[in-house]
């Protein structure tokens, strides 16, 4: 036996027949500090910081990463090609 039952009302109204807390003032607050401080992030943001942010120990890490890469692809490190 299968029994379907549709309920037309809004979010508000399932809420309140739930009887859970009406909340959407205290997120309208939270979204709008939200906003803000993204606002406030994107404003002091420059190419250079990126990079650091990104990159935190400069070229240095390219370039073991670059090395690590070309040390697979011949075969090994330089310690397994002298051993």
């Amino acid at each position: 036996m299968k029994i379907k039952l549709d309920i037309d009302c809004t979010p508000q109204e399932a809420r309140t027949f739930f009887g859970l807390p009406d909340v959407e003032k205290m997120q309208e607050a939270m979204m709008k500090e939200i906003q803000d401080k993204m606002l406030e992030g994107v404003k002091t943001l420059d190419a250079e910081s990126m990079m650091k942010t990104w990159m935190p120990t400069g070229m240095k890490n390219l370039d073991q990463m670059q090395n690590m890469f070309w040390s697979s692809f011949t075969g090994g490190s330089d310690k397994d090609s002298k051993e």
